[in-house]
């Protein structure tokens, strides 16, 4: 019955929240920047001179990573995890940080591998309308509004936290 109790504790909860910020989020940019990189990797096999170009549209997926990173550190920062005292926050305080990482984690995830789709469909342009290179880098940016939108939902739920 300890583990339950230890389950279901504040510190728990909140950390819990924090790994799965980071974790999901950091997965969605992993597989849309790898869906990214393979069709990158086709257009640099007939032009290396596109190189820089789709470095820049295989990196896009990357910022979903980051953003459930940053709230993951503002969690840990918010339940005194870096000043090495004792954690003591409510089951509630738990459950609410567990929360206000929910909409980075899921938004970072989905959205991290539909970028990389966009990503990917972009290099096609690249590949055969070079000069249309800045249409094409819109698609995947529309895609990153929403990571925007989730990342600034978590940090308004992290900063009316009491």
């Amino acid at each position: 019955m300890d583990w339950l109790n230890s389950i279901f504790s504040g510190p728990f909860l909140a950390l819990f929240g924090a790994a799965l910020a980071a974790g999901f989020a950091g997965a969605g940019s992993a597989k849309g920047v790898g869906i990214a990189g393979e069709a990158a990797a086709g257009v640099v096999t007939e032009d290396p001179g596109k190189f820089g170009q789709t470095l820049l549209l295989q990196a896009l997926p990357g910022t979903q990573g980051i953003y459930g990173l940053l709230v993951a550190f503002l969690i840990m920062n918010g339940i005194g995890l870096f000043g090495g005292g004792e954690m003591t926050l409510t089951i509630s305080q738990g459950f609410q940080y567990f929360a206000a990482a929910l909409p980075i984690a899921v938004g970072g995830y989905f959205s991290g591998i539909a970028q990389g789709r966009a990503s990917a469909a972009s290099m096609g342009i690249l590949a055969k309308r070079p000069e249309e290179f800045a249409k094409g880098m819109l698609y995947p940016a529309m895609v990153e509004t929403y990571a925007v939108l989730a990342l600034l939902v978590s940090v308004l739920m992290l900063i009316n936290i009491r």
